[in-house]
């Protein structure tokens, strides 16, 4: 059931989200072959797709691609990190056409982990991905092994390209809390708080197998369940389409989603 809920509210969050934005719509994107053998290989969100959804997706990185860039500190920037930054990006918000990332304009990516100071491969503190404030305004900053490794279903239920990027999400109300964009008022919050701290207490006692991280604080929580749920359980995405529809809190239309 967590799974279902936790769907629910990042898709309701996004729908609640997008109706304030204007939609934005691109010509069908022919990709280059590399990218599909890339996909296939490396992204088991996109195996999992049908063809529909595979040009969607595709599309979807090319939008992307085409508005953020990329850029390796120290180190080179492949096709391959390009694909799976994107892959990062796009996952938490597939199948709805109006997502947008406000608050990035650049990814960096380091070719080992850093500290809090941005120093690259320090034994103090080890930094995986981190969404930028201050100076590092705009910015997220992943290190590439973990990026890769994340992308590895038979390693754990860790992404954290898809970690930070559900941060960025949160953010798009204005601050990183925990609380998804469109889940302001009270009415929302309060139960979505309830949730967490309920989910926390079987994380706690090992009635759950997402990683105990998410028990730090409402933040890592929503983003740690959406890494693991993203990663690993999308076949739940393709059987939620008619929950949502009948569920009164979030009023959704089926061609609002783009799911099939």
């Amino acid at each position: 059931m967590i799974y279902i809920l936790l769907l629910v509210v990042v898709a309701g969050a996004t729908l609640l989200y997008n109706k304030k934005q204007v939609e934005r719509t691109s010509p069908p994107f022919a990709s280059p072959k590399k990218w599909d053998q890339i996909l296939i290989e490396k992204v088991n969100f996109y195996r999992n797709l049908n063809d529909k959804d595979r040009l969607r997706f595709k599309n979807d990185l090319a939008n992307f691609l085409s508005a953020v860039r990329i850029t390796g500190v120290k180190t080179n920037v492949s096709v391959e990190d390009r694909i799976l930054v994107a892959s990062s990006a796009v996952i938490p918000l597939f199948g709805f056409p109006a997502w947008t990332y406000r608050h990035l304009d650049e990814v960096l990516l380091y070719p080992d982990s850093f500290d809090r100071n941005f120093n690259i491969g320090s034994k103090s503190e080890i930094i995986t991905g981190m969404v930028g404030n201050g100076a590092m305004e705009g910015k997220v900053i992943l290190s590439k092994p973990s990026l890769h490794l994340g992308f590895d279903i038979s390693n754990d239920k860790k992404n954290v390209g898809i970690h930070e990027f559900v941060h960025l999400f949160d953010k798009e109300s204005g601050a990183i809390d925990g609380i998804p964009p469109g889940y302001e008022d009270k009415s929302f919050t309060l139960p979505w708080l309830d949730f967490i701290n309920h989910k926390s207490a079987e994380i706690i006692n090992q009635r759950s197998d997402i990683n105990e991280y998410a028990t730090t604080n409402k933040q890592e929580f929503f983003a740690v369940a959406s890494e693991y749920f993203l990663n690993v359980h999308i076949c739940f995405r393709k059987n939620i389409r008619n929950y949502m529809i009948s569920c009164p809190k979030f009023s959704i239309k089926a061609s609002q989603i783009q799911y099939n």
